[in-house]
């Protein structure tokens, strides 16, 4: 071989680091099968935790293995599963949990374009969907099971799921599942595996329930440990905008993201209300926004994630919950709307952008409440902020009206206007034009993002709306029935996940008080937003005293009410006003 040729070659191939081992797949014992799969998905170079994770795993050893988000720990954990495997067996031989759908669903999806060579079969069973097409999976003889505690075991006690003969099971994310509190959960699916299943535990923590469960479920159990509590993402630009309380942070957010003009954003929530309030201001400043939270129905939280994975969506606002472990290829930016309020959350958030050695920024408005956090973020994972000023009232004006003038010019090709301007000039020299000229940009954007949700075949905020408005006429007719006995479900309601009452976040746990000012009057709430000596407090001030509601007398007219679809729409007329 040449000087050359091995000049060439050392070029290419990746030395051991964070991000590559610098060991490729073909080193490892595999099957011709799986090394294609693999190859063909574009892997060519294991990752450190999969360096690691694969030679034992394909022993059949228990492993515990503990490695910072965006390391690749799906192929650590799904190919030596997947070797296990015999094919067309036709019953349950892996079973494989996770905290979420959207990431049940990731992880079924990777692991199949894994297994694209071999003949596995895949069910994914999830909440929010009709559970008969699950039940046919079963019926065909899945030999790998995907899905979320709360469906898995609604099919166990059906009896469509027999996991007696389970060569491994597998927990994704599993400190995330145990502080959602599916512990219990969790437990009586192992129980319901073999007695010999190899146990392949992945986590980013470690807590209590965490060490509870390796005790009592792993025999010999590997450790790997490939983080701590101390570590931080490597490759992540920390930015930290300072809020104040006589500023609303919708607007201090459409500020930023204005002037720093993401390519592509994550924006996280504490809260599935804050969530809405963002989405809606967003979305009615013209922005290309979706959202995602337990709240949203399941056909459109996959609607909207396949549009997001497909780079059609600009900017996903999401809970902590509903977001967790999803990889979007090359996400540029995260937002935190608010700091959260356990450090170890905005480091899994952060590693939603700059994963396998990508570059990425992590932007965050936080105010007095956010002390806290910041100060361990930067003690404890040291952390390092750019702090930046937001920008004056007259520089976000400018920064808004250039985004919104390429927004028209890029719809100018699609309509006739020639025909408007003489209307147009006049306007402008008349009266009371300026605000007509406001209501029919208003009735334009309008338009726009009509039409953007058509085209796309999503509108998750519509979906939401539509949600509560059915959710409150339920309500009201239970209230016109009057009280009535009901089962532990109708009293506690199932989450997203198909489990009671208990898949949120801790940082989506708020105070009920908090939530009714938050859904019932949102135009009041920002409608100061303006800085002003009557602002709206920020989070962690005072609260507003509430208004007494007067007891409305039979066959009372509502008439001068305001319709009450207003408040599920996220009406911000009175927010847009103050711009």
């Amino acid at each position: 071989m040449s000087t050359e040729e091995t000049k060439e070659d050392a070029a290419t191939e990746p030395s051991a680091n964070s991000h590559l081992s610098g060991r490729r797949f073909a080193d490892f014992p595999l099957s011709a099968e799986i090394l294609k799969g693999i190859l063909d998905y574009g892997f060519e170079f294991a990752t450190p935790v999969q360096a690691q994770t694969l030679e034992p795993g394909l022993a059949g050893k228990d492993l515990l293995v503990r490695a910072k988000t965006g390391t690749g720990k799906t192929v650590a954990f799904g190919i030596p599963v997947i070797e296990r495997c015999e094919d067309n067996a036709g019953y349950p031989q892996v079973v494989i949990l996770a905290p979420v759908r959207e990431l049940a669903q990731q992880i079924a999806e990777e692991l199949a374009a894994i297994a694209v060579h071999r003949d596995l079969n895949f069910a994914v069973l999830v909440g929010g969907v009709a559970i008969g097409p699950q039940e046919k999976a079963l019926e065909n003889g899945a030999e790998i099971i995907v899905g979320t505690p709360g469906r898995l075991l609604d099919h166990i006690r059906r009896g469509n799921l027999d996991l007696s003969k389970t060569l491994a099971a597998c927990l994704d994310e599993a400190d995330e599942m145990f502080s959602m509190g599916f512990y219990q959960d969790v437990c009586k699916i192992l129980d319901a595996c073999s007695e010999d299943r190899q146990i392949l535990l992945f986590s980013a923590t470690m807590d209590r329930e965490t060490q509870k469960l390796i005790q009592r479920y792993t025999t010999d159990a590997e450790e790997i440990y490939l983080s701590t509590d101390g570590d931080h993402v490597e490759g992540i630009e920390h930015i930290l905008y300072e809020t104040s309380p006589s500023f609303h942070k919708a607007r201090a957010l459409l500020y930023l993201l204005d002037m720093e003009d993401p390519d592509n954003a994550i924006i996280f929530c504490n809260t599935r209300e804050d969530t809405a309030t963002v989405a809606s201001y967003l979305d009615r400043q013209g922005l290309d926004v979706q959202l995602l939270s337990g709240e949203l129905p399941q056909g459109q939280r996959t609607k909207v994630m396949a549009k997001v994975k497909a780079g059609e969506v600009r900017f996903l606002v999401a809970t902590d919950v509903a977001a967790r472990g999803i990889d979007i290829s090359n996400l540029t930016h995260v937002v935190n709307y608010s700091l959260p309020q356990d450090p170890s959350v905005y480091m899994h958030r952060i590693g939603r952008t700059g994963r396998i050695g990508n570059k990425g920024i992590a932007i965050s408005l936080a105010g007095g409440p956010d002390l806290a956090t910041r100060n361990t973020l930067q003690k404890q994972h040291e952390i390092k902020f750019e702090v930046r000023e937001l920008p004056s009232e007259e520089v976000a004006v400018r920064n808004r009206v250039e985004r919104q003038a390429k927004q028209i010019r890029a719809a100018m090709g699609t309509m006739v206007f020639e025909a408007y301007l003489p209307t147009v000039r006049e306007l402008k020299t008349m009266k009371g034009g300026d605000a007509l000229l406001a209501a029919a940009l208003r009735a334009f954007f309008q338009w726009d993002r009509e039409r953007r949700a058509v085209a796309g075949g999503v509108d998750s905020l519509s979906a939401i709306s539509n949600k509560r408005r059915d959710d409150r006429e339920r309500k009201a007719e239970r209230n016109d029935r009057g009280p009535r006995s009901g089962g532990r479900d109708s009293r506690r309601g199932r989450d997203s996940d198909g489990d009671s009452g208990r898949g949120r976040s801790r940082n989506d746990r708020k105070p009920r008080t908090e939530a009714k000012i938050a859904d019932a009057d949102l135009d009041a709430l920002l409608s100061s937003d303006a800085p002003s000596s009557d602002a709206a407090p920020a989070e962690g001030s005072a609260k507003p005293k509430r208004r007494r509601r007067r007891k409305k007398k039979p066959g009372a007219s509502e008439a001068g009410a305001p319709p009450a679809s207003k408040v599920d729409d996220m009406d911000f007329d009175s927010l847009l006003s103050a711009d």
